[in-house]
């Protein structure tokens, strides 16, 4: 199991969490998703075939920009 944790900026509410969790179930491989309002991260645990890249894709799809230090 891979886990990958993204700081990712406009999360402000309960619909935005739910947003980027449904749109992240739809990957296969995708075991589970955690978004943390408070701190704007979001943790995915995933399998292949499943990737890190499509995994930021969709998150940066869904309308949420990945924050890269």
């Amino acid at each position: 199991m891979n886990t990958m944790l993204c700081n990712v900026s406009g999360i402000r509410n309960k619909e935005c969490k739910t947003q980027i969790k449904n749109a992240l179930d739809k990957i296969p491989g995708v075991q589970e998703v955690g978004v943390n309002l408070v701190s704007g991260t979001v943790k995915v645990d995933y399998n292949e075939p499943a990737t890190e890249l499509e995994i930021k894709d969709c998150i940066e799809n869904a309308g949420f920009p990945i924050e890269y230090e």
